[in-house]
C-alpha cells in the first residue's frame, strides 16, 4: 500500500518528503487531542508511508484498565496517579502504532509545551522510541536540552510566521542541534489552539503561506543553513492542488487534522466524527480558549450556551481549587481565574467530545470543507484523494446516494 501511495504522488508531480533516511508521502497527520489522535490513527497513516502523530495528553481514556485505577480520583491526591497512568498509556500507544505501521512511515507524538506534563512527556517518547517529537502551544527552547541522549530522534516545532522559526533556529543552534523539519501552521485555517496572540491577529498577512514560507526560507540562506529543514504547511489543504501548490512555495510536505479526524481508523467515537463531518462553514467559530490563545471549533450546544455565558463568566473569574491537576495545562483562565482568558475547564470538555457529547463537549475543528463532505472514509481513501485526486468508485456511489 505504502508503495503504491508513493507511486501515485510521483506520478501526480508531488515532491516526496525525506526525513528519518526515509522517503515518504508528503502527508503528516497532525496530532490531535484528548485521545482522537492515538495508535489506531497514527499507525494507519504511518503504515500508509506518512507520518502519523499520537497526541499525548490524557490517553488514558483509551485503557481501561488505566481508567478504572484513576476515574475516581480527585484533587491534589489524583495528580500523581492519573500522571502516571498517562505515561504508562502513552508508552503503549507508541507501541500499538509501530505494529499498526509495521515498519512503514513514521511515528510522531504530538507534545503541547503549554502542558504541566510536558516534559514528562517528551522523555516518555523518547524512552519508548517515538521517531519524531512534534511541539506545538509555545516555543520548546528547551527540547535540544531534554533530547540530548537521542540525537536520533525527529525534533519537529510547530510555528506560524517566520519571526517564531528565526527564534527556535537561533536559540536551538546554540545547544548544537537544527530542527528535523518545522510545521508552519496558518491560524485563520487550522483547528484547534491557533497560533496568533488574539482573534483579530488572525487574518494577518504574515501568517498566509505565500508570505511565511519564502521568508522562512530567505532566512534560512540568510543565516547560511546548510542542512536542509523541510517546511510542513499546516491549515486548509484539501486537494492535491493545494499541496502542489505549497510544494510550489517550498514547502516539503503538508499536514492535516480534521480531515484524518473524520476517518474510520480515527481514534475518536462514531458520534465525534460526525459532529465534525456534519459541520457547516457557518458553525465553526472562534473563541479564547482556557489558555488565553483564540481557538476554533464547532458551535455545538455546548459552545453556544458557553459563549452566551461568556463574559458574565469572565465577570466572576476568580482563582479557585480545581479537581483536574494532573498534566492539564500550565497556566489556566479557569483555575487561575485570569478574566480574559476562557472559563471553562479544557481537558473535561474535549474528552466528553471524544464520546461525542453534543451537550457538554467542545470539538475543535479546522476552518475549511472536508474533502468528501459528511461522509467518513478510511485513511486510504483519503491518501488517495490527496495524493492523485482519486475518488474510489464506492464514495462515488456512496456521495451520489
Amino acid at each position: 500500500m505504502a508503495k503504491a501511495l508513493c507511486v501515485l504522488a510521483n506520478d501526480s508531480g508531488l515532491r516526496p518528503l525525506r526525513l528519518a533516511g526515509k522517503k515518504l508521502v508528503p502527508i503528516v497527520q497532525g496530532g490531535m487531542g484528548v485521545g482522537v489522535s492515538a495508535s489506531r490513527l497514527a499507525g494507519t497513516v504511518a503504515g500508509c508511508g506518512g507520518v502519523g502523530t499520537i497526541s499525548s495528553v490524557d490517553l488514558r481514556r483509551h485503557h481501561p484498565d488505566l481508567m478504572a485505577q484513576t476515574e475516581n480520583l480527585v484533587g491534589t491526591q489524583a495528580r500523581e496517579p492519573i500522571n502516571a497512568a498517562n505515561l504508562v498509556a502513552l508508552d503503549r500507544e507508541i507501541a500499538q502504532a509501530r505494529v499498526i505501521a509495521g515498519g512503514r512511515g513514521l511515528i510522531a507524538v504530538n507534545v503541547m509545551k503549554a502542558v504541566s506534563a510536558y516534559e514528562a512527556y517528551v522523555q516518555q517518547s523518547l524512552a519508548s522510541g517515538a521517531d519524531a517529537i512534534v511541539v506545538g502551544a509555545g516555543l520548546p527552547l528547551d527540547l535540544p536540552d531534554l533530547a540530548r541522549d537521542h540525537p536520533g530522534t525527529l525534533l519537529i516545532p510547530i510555528l506560524s510566521d517566520a519571526r517564531g522559526v528565526q527564534v527556535i533556529v537561533r536559540k536551538w543552534e546554540k545547544k548544537g542541534r537544527l530542527p528535523s523539519a518545522i510545521v508552519i501552521e496558518h491560524p485563520r485555517l487550522a483547528g484547534g489552539h491557533l497560533g496568533a496572540a488574539n482573534v483579530a491577529d488572525l487574518n494577518h498577512p504574515r501568517f498566509d503561506f505565500e508570505v511565511a514560507i519564502p521568508e522562512v526560507l530567505a532566512f534560512f540562506k540568510s543565516a547560511g543553513i546548510e542542512r536542509e529543514i523541510p517546511l510542513i504547511a499546516a491549515g486548509g489543504i484539501r486537494t492535491r492542488a493545494d499541496i502542489l501548490r505549497l510544494q510550489g512555495l517550498g514547502a516539503a510536505a503538508v499536514q492535516l487534522g480534521t480531515a484524518f479526524a473524520v476517518t474510520c481508523e480515527c481514534d475518536a467515537s462514531p458520534a465525534f466524527k460526525k459532529v465534525l463531518a456534519d459541520a457547516k462553514p457557518e458553525d465553526v467559530v472562534e473563541f479564547i480558549s482556557v489558555a488565553g490563545l483564540p481557538a476554533r471549533g464547532v458551535r455545538t450546544i455546548w459552545l453556544d450556551k458557553y459563549l452566551r455565558l461568556e463574559s458574565r463568566l469572565k465577570g466572576h473569574a476568580q482563582a479557585k481549587d480545581c479537581s483536574m491537576w494532573f498534566d492539564c495545562l500550565s497556566h489556566c483562565g479557569l483555575r487561575d481565574g485570569k478574566p480574559a482568558w476562557g472559563q471553562f475547564c479544557i481537558d473535561r470538555t474535549l474528552g466528553l467530545a471524544l464520546s461525542g457529547d453534543l451537550g457538554k463537549g467542545l470539538f475543535f475543528r479546522g476552518a475549511g470543507a472536508l474533502p468528501f463532505g459528511a461522509h467518513i472514509r478510511p485513511v486510504h481513501d483519503l491518501m488517495q484523494w490527496l495524493l492523485g485526486g482519486i475518488i474510489p468508485a464506492a464514495l462515488i456511489q456512496e456521495m451520489a446516494v
